[in-house]
């Protein structure tokens, strides 16, 4: 089966309540956009990150996000949230953190090329939005994160649009395997330092793994 995307979502910056009365500004809602939309070097057209430390930036354009991950929630926690749920600007079927690799380059309809950088580390934002304490915890044992490409060609984007893989050049380096040796980096040092060789990944994570 083709992985195809099933929806794109962008966020602007906003003000948001938490029920405990906590009060944060954040871009984490992502709404779903229903005509194509201009994917540049620095991500969708009228999406925005306020933490730009951490979010956004050409090796953080877009974030993607597995469709069948939905099902997995909805079966194991009875949450049955919308595309986007996740923060996600792409929810994309066919592809997981078991099958994307960091390296990946990708065709996205007729114009768009985006290369797979690096894994999605879940911040806290997860459980304010949605209200839920363990969520955040959830999804990092799950390793349901999601990940951040870069942009080599700009272009339109828009639902149902094909994601086909061009080249492949670090099958060894799945989404998940790249969040197990980053959290395990202290304790096996040879193979964190094995992925801060890989070229792909975002510079940070390369200069944190070598520092195992």
């Amino acid at each position: 089966m083709t992985p195809l995307i099933r929806s794109v979502q962008v966020g602007r910056v906003q003000t948001f309540t938490a029920a405990d009365g906590t009060v944060w500004t954040s871009a984490y809602r992502k709404m779903p956009v229903d005509q194509p939309v201009w994917l540049s070097a620095l991500g969708l057209e009228g999406d925005e990150q306020q933490h730009k430390k951490v979010h956004g930036g050409p090796f953080r354009a877009v974030l993607s996000y597995s469709a069948e991950h939905y099902l997995r929630w909805q079966q194991e926690l009875g949450l049955s949230l919308p595309y986007g749920a996740f923060g996600e600007n792409f929810t994309i079927s066919g592809l997981d953190e078991d099958s994307v690799c960091l390296g990946d380059v990708y065709q996205v309809g007729d114009e768009v090329c985006l290369e797979v950088a690096q894994p999605r580390r879940p911040c806290n934002q997860i459980n304010l939005y949605w209200g839920r304490d363990d969520l955040q915890a959830l999804v990092s044992k799950t390793l349901r994160t999601g990940w951040y490409a870069r942009v080599l060609q700009e272009g339109r984007v828009c639902a149902d649009m094909s994601v086909r893989l061009l080249s492949r050049p670090y099958p060894e380096w799945t989404i998940r395997a790249a969040h197990e040796t980053y959290d395990e980096r202290k304790h096996k040092p040879k193979r964190a330092h094995a992925l801060a060789q890989c070229e792909a990944l975002e510079t940070s994570w390369r200069e944190r793994l070598a520092q195992a």
